[in-house]
């Protein structure tokens, strides 16, 4: 009966898909709701509940299916749900062979034979590892971002991966949060142009192309607005900020045809994001349209019960179905409850239907019943991972990903011929912490260190010494251990400093490890961990020529080093390029463009800081200190760097900002911008507006527009921005987008602390 069934069901969608209309091939236009309706809901009928169910779940790898096979425990139930179609997806499996191994079972084994989605986290490159999403954000490139995650998909495909759980598009802005390094920053218009340019990189103009995977914008909402910055915790936020700056980006990413979301772990309003119902069902799926599908994150079904929101893993079910959240994440909450919700009329059979139809929907969109098998070609796993093209895609946008943050005397580039360099630093020499966290199919050593990269200069001569341990030696290099970071062992600072006494110049490579930053990994001092900070000063006494090359996945306090060093170079984590990166960049091969997605504070006292604050009745004036003004009495208010700021081995300047009205209310903004350097360079340049009166509070500035360009020595280059309604309007507490009549001010420039402004009114 089971081979009958099936037979029929192959049948049946073979006729439908000979049926199909043009418009299937169009499997990323969001308008296309009817594609593949009569296949489901002809597989749909043939379901019975607990088959249904099945889709829903979705397990981790349990066991290697090319070995034996699992007899008892955990792993025995999740084998034996797997060969009657009770699961759905699987994540953390990769490898064209054991992907097959699995799919094979789910195939031809289960009574339905409906293939299994593959998802794994491919956030910044697969084997080949590209800059930390939070580097590349700096690039303000959005075609190298793009084709950062075309490269990342193309390679997890040909390991058998057809889903990843990026972008990540929270916006944050509490560098406490370890997270920062996985988005894209502060600012949301900035995250929502990289969340399109990342969703289309992944998923292509042709979704079942073999080198395409679905991408899943995350997490769904206001998890990168955690209390005290801590991983995981409540969010509390009012409405204006949820409208305006949390849910640009993941809006965007709907309207760029993002196949599939993630709720998130924390609070909203007091209730847990994936029992949300205004979140998944009024917004997403109401308002937004949306029709891919909701997956929990890890196990945040079940979570509800700690959060005090659901009294029983049943209960978790319940509310996380009612809410919207389609496939279940390693709770085991639907696979063992759902069914019985639906049987006793707790939970409506209907919404178990809308879940699976847009899972399944999915599923066909990336040609999984055509050939269930189409990504695990073991041949074309050995020719695609760590293809060329890759390796220098990466090198391209590691470049780019990098921050001049100070360049006193022009220390910067170092010369190729006839100089002593000391390079000093355990993380100069480290070929696994460049590659950063979530690298769970990189190799750990994999990384070109800095070291390396400067070594390839030949002219210098270059000395190495490591000064301080990072990382204790016994410490685990992997992303679900803690990281022991060495805070006594100062035995190596004797022989650093008699180098650096000798040389001319110190390129000091510090900052935080790779697994320093990331998922779990909040810190109540974002400065320089360990003894680095003490090393540096004690190097600094003897020799003043110091470049700081900064590797880090979030902002840093380093007001010390900005207030005494010459030269700061921001490299983040830049993946499996990283050292070849930083050389070109140090030596002048490559002239930095690179602007700061996120601010940098004096002190961590002062985080939160970001750019687009919003003034309060008592703003303080900087002429004249004053005591009742909103201040620290300890500390300026002001940045370190600001959001935008990034140095060039050139310079800019900005003249004649025009503004003329044009029809429909648009707003046309141009700008002279002049190369005054000797060298060529590259410039972002940037538009802020600043909506002087609104019946909502406005930020003193706003980004809306930004561009950029290559400028030879003593070139101008006149650059136009369009400001439409789209720009100039925001979303009232209610959730309405507007458009009020007023006076605006418009500024241009290299940062947001651009002071070339103008303005005018609209009617």
């Amino acid at each position: 009966m089971k081979k009958i069934i099936k037979i029929h069901l192959y049948i049946l969608i073979l006729v439908c898909l000979s049926c199909q209309t043009e418009t299937k091939k169009d499997t990323n236009n969001s308008t296309n709701q009817k594609s593949f309706k009569t296949e489901i809901d002809s597989i749909i009928n043939l379901m019975t509940l607990e088959e249904k169910v099945g889709q829903m779940n979705q397990y981790t790898g349990f066991w290697d299916a090319t070995g034996p096979t699992p007899e008892s425990g955990n792993q025995a139930v999740k084998y034996e749900h797997l060969k009657k179609g009770l699961v759905g997806s699987m994540l953390n499996v990769r490898g064209a062979k054991q992907v097959k191994a699995l799919q094979k079972i789910a195939v031809e084994e289960t009574r339905l034979g409906i293939p299994l989605i593959f998802g794994f986290d491919v956030i910044h490159g697969f084997k080949t590892i590209s800059p930390i999403p939070l580097a590349e954000s700096a690039s303000w490139d959005l075609e190298a971002i793009k084709k950062s995650a075309q490269n990342a998909a193309e390679e997890s495909a040909a390991s058998g991966i057809n889903w990843t759980f990026a972008p990540m598009v929270d916006i944050s802005r509490d560098a406490r949060w370890g997270r920062v390094m996985e988005g894209a920053g502060e600012d949301p218009y900035l995250g929502s142009k990289i969340a399109i340019a990342r969703v289309r990189g992944f998923q292509g103009d042709d979704l079942s192309s073999p080198k395409t995977i679905a991408a899943c914008a995350k997490h769904f909402a206001a998890y990168g607005f955690p209390n005290a910055g801590r991983e995981y915790n409540t969010a509390d936020i009012g409405t204006s900020t949820l409208y305006n700056l949390v849910f640009p980006p993941f809006k965007a990413a709907t309207d760029a045809d993002v196949k599939t979301f993630m709720n998130a772990f924390n609070l909203l309003n007091d209730i847990p994001a994936t029992g949300n119902v205004f979140l998944q069902r009024e917004v997403l799926k109401g308002e937004w349209n949306f029709n891919g599908f909701m997956v929990s994150d890890w196990g945040s079904i079940g979570e509800m019960i700690p959060h005090g929101y659901a009294k029983n893993n049943k209960h978790a079910a319940e509310l996380a179905i009612k809410a919207g959240s389609d496939m279940d994440m390693e709770s085991n909450a639907y696979v063992t409850e759902l069914a019985n919700l639906v049987k006793e009329g707790t939970v409506k059979e209907s919404l178990v239907d809308d879940a699976v139809r847009r899972i399944l929907r999915v599923k066909f969109e990336l040609g999984l019943f055509d050939d269930p098998y189409k990504y695990c070609n073991e041949e074309t796993e050995k020719n695609v991972i760590g293809k060329k093209v890759f390796h220098e895609d990466a090198l391209d946008i590691a470049k780019k990903s990098i921050v001049l943050l100070k360049n006193k005397n022009n220390l910067l580039p170092l010369k190729k011929q006839g100089q002593k360099i000391a390079v000093i630093g355990a993380l100069a020499n480290d070929k696994t912490s460049p590659l950063g966290n979530w690298v769970l199919a990189g190799e750990n050593g994999s990384a070109v260190s800095v070291l390396e990269g400067l070594k390839q200069y030949k002219g210098n001569l270059i000395t190495y010494a490591e000064g301080a341990k990072v990382a204790l030696p016994n410490s685990k290099l992997h992303f679900t251990q803690e990281l022991d970071i060495n805070k006594t062992d100062k035995s190596g600072f004797s022989a650093a400093i008699k180098l650096a006494r000798r040389s001319d110049v110190v390129v000091m490579v510090l900052g935080e490890h790779g697994l320093q930053s990331g998922e779990a990994r909040s810190r109540t001092n974002i400065d320089l961990p360990g003894v680095q900070q003490e090393l540096l000063e004690e190097v600094f006494k003897v020799n003043k020529n110091i470049v700081l090359v900064l590797t880090n996945g979030r902002p840093l306090a380093i007001t010390w080093a900005a207030e005494n060093l010459p030269a700061i170079v921001e490299t983040w984590q830049l993946g499996t390029q990283n050292g070849n990166a930083i050389a070109q960049v140090l030596y002048g091969d490559y002239n930095p463009s690179g602007k700061l997605p996120m601010t940098f504070p004096r002190s961590v006292g002062q985080v939160p800081i970001f750019y687009n604050y919003k003034n309060t009745g008592r703003p303080n004036i900087k002429v004249r200190k004053e005591v009742f003004k909103s201040r620290y009495i300890d500390e300026e208010n002001t940045p370190l760097y600001p959001f935008g700021h990034g140095l060039s081995y050139t310079t800019f300047s900005y003249k004649n900002l025009n503004i003329n009205k044009a029809p429909e209310k648009e707003i046309n903004v141009t700008v002279d911008v002049t190369n005054t350097g000797k060298v060529k360079g590259k410039e972002v340049v940037q538009l802020y507006i600043q909506d002087k009166v609104a019946s909502v509070a406005r930020p003193v500035k706003e980004l809306k527009g930004f561009e950029m360009i290559e400028l030879a020595p003593k070139e101008t280059k006149t650059i136009e921005f369009t400001l439409t309604e789209k720009e100039l309007g925001f979303y009232t507490n209610k959730g309405a987008f507007i458009v009020e009549p007023g006076e605006f001010n418009v500024y241009v420039g290299g940062s947001s602390d651009t002071k070339l402004s103008s303005k005018f009114n609209l009617d």
